[in-house]
């Protein structure tokens, strides 16, 4: 690190990529983050580069990006490895449409149980409650939609003790 470079301690490098002290030390152990040589009596000092990378973490996680594939994206940082970066980022896209298209069926199925809790009547057991004891009746989770909404289960009467 040449002289005309800022340099960080611990406390300014976090403060500097707006994380913790102990994010800072997480990522020493995870490897994403090189720990400095220890100088000027013993500190550790932090360059600008460090921040870049610290905040280059912390931008990929915000985009899905789980730790070991941020430290792969790191080790393709140059840009002769940009055909293996972006196939990264591919499969991390097909990924996120796979879990919004699982998002979207599940906001499907609890808006039609929700509409059959509001609208239910008589003594029937709850639609979402019954929906949810039938575990093994398909990818709805007992929901068995009906022209009036949800099939409704009478409750058996408890008998007194």
């Amino acid at each position: 690190m040449n002289k005309a470079s800022k340099s960080f301690t611990i406390g300014a490098l976090a403060k500097s990529a707006l994380v913790s002290v102990e994010t800072i030390r997480f990522y020493q152990r995870k490897r994403l983050l090189a720990e400095p040589d220890r100088v000027y009596g013993s500190i550790r000092r932090y360059s600008e580069a460090d921040v870049a990378r610290v905040r280059f973490v912390k931008s990929a996680q915000r985009l899905g990006f789980s730790l070991n594939e941020v430290a792969d994206l790191l080790r393709l940082e140059d840009s002769v490895h940009c055909e293996e970066a972006s196939h990264l980022a591919e499969h991390k896209l097909a990924s996120v449409r796979e879990k919004l298209s699982d998002l979207k069926r599940m906001e499907t199925v609890l808006s039609q149980l929700v509409n059959a809790c509001h609208t239910h009547t008589g003594n029937v057991s709850c639609p979402l409650i019954a929906s949810l004891q039938e575990a093994d009746t398909g990818p709805h989770q007992g929901f068995q939609p009906t022209e009036t909404g949800c099939q409704q289960r009478q409750v058996p009467e408890r008998k007194p003790n």
